[in-house]
């Protein structure tokens, strides 16, 4: 079962805008090693459970991900062949709003090697263009 809200204010939502860089989730929070958003786009519920199940079999399940992304947008469709007008459509599935720097998982608990091949793997799975980020060192 995909990823999808427990209850929402509002059933439908407009679309919005896709301009503008991330100014919150830009921080490596939780894990040593991060897969970061280089480009604006809706993430599905879909795609943001494959590149999970990605990133936890190439780790063999040890160590710990974290995701740091959730979707909580409805997307609306009409159904196929009806004329335009009378009103929008059923709320069909629910996608994740992705800007620019915004930190999509993290990995911690595991080989840097290893978490690397993983978020390399689970970029794959992504319609847009990641980078992978490094928690800086504290000295």
């Amino acid at each position: 079962m995909p990823l999808s809200p427990k209850r929402v204010m509002h059933r439908k939502v407009q679309r919005g805008r896709e301009k503008g860089n991330a100014t919150r989730d830009n921080n490596i929070d939780f894990g040593d090693i991060a897969l970061v958003a280089m480009e604006p786009t809706w993430l599905s519920a879909k795609v943001i459970e494959a590149a999970r199940v990605a990133i936890n079999r190439k780790l063999d399940r040890k160590g710990q991900v974290w995701i740091r992304v959730f979707p909580d947008k409805p997307i609306s469709k009409k159904p196929a062949e009806v004329r335009m007008g009378k009103g929008k459509g059923a709320p069909e599935s629910w996608a994740a709003v992705i800007k620019p720097g915004m930190i999509l998982f993290e990995i911690a608990g595991v080989d840097l090697k290893l978490a690397e091949r993983a978020l390399e793997l689970a970029s794959s799975k992504l319609p847009i263009i990641t980078k992978i980020a490094y928690k800086p060192t504290q000295d």
